[in-house]
């Protein structure tokens, strides 16, 4: 199955970069219907013409974006070694709220670029 996702410029590039090997997101209904093998299709947001495609190779799953970020390592959610320092599961507050969080959970989704 083919799933597709947005992301913001710089997570995109990281992503198309193979830098960034985890996305972070809510486990939501849409979320709930990944599968390891699956393929997702991400798009630039301020580029919607440009695309990258990955497969799924892990999923996690979390009650919250705290326990996400003691188990998985940072440096392959988005963050660099400039800003990992400062890296806090509140981080996550920017794009879902904590209503969501608590009532969904969260997942990590190690991917593989597909070239």
């Amino acid at each position: 199955m083919t799933h597709r996702m947005q992301l913001a410029p710089a997570p995109f590039r990281m992503v198309r970069a193979g830098t960034k090997t985890i996305e972070l997101r809510l486990y939501d209904e849409k979320r709930r219907r990944l599968r390891i093998g699956d393929k997702i299709v991400f798009t630039n947001t301020a580029a919607p013409e440009e695309t990258a495609e990955a497969g799924i190779l892990e999923l996690y799953v979390f009650p919250s974006f705290a326990e996400l970020y003691r188990a998985l390592p940072l440096l392959e959610c988005g963050y660099t070694e400039a800003d990992v320092a400062g890296a806090a599961p509140e981080d996550m507050d920017l794009y879902y709220t904590r209503e969501d969080q608590n009532r969904f959970g969260v997942i990590g989704i190690r991917i593989a670029l597909l070239r």
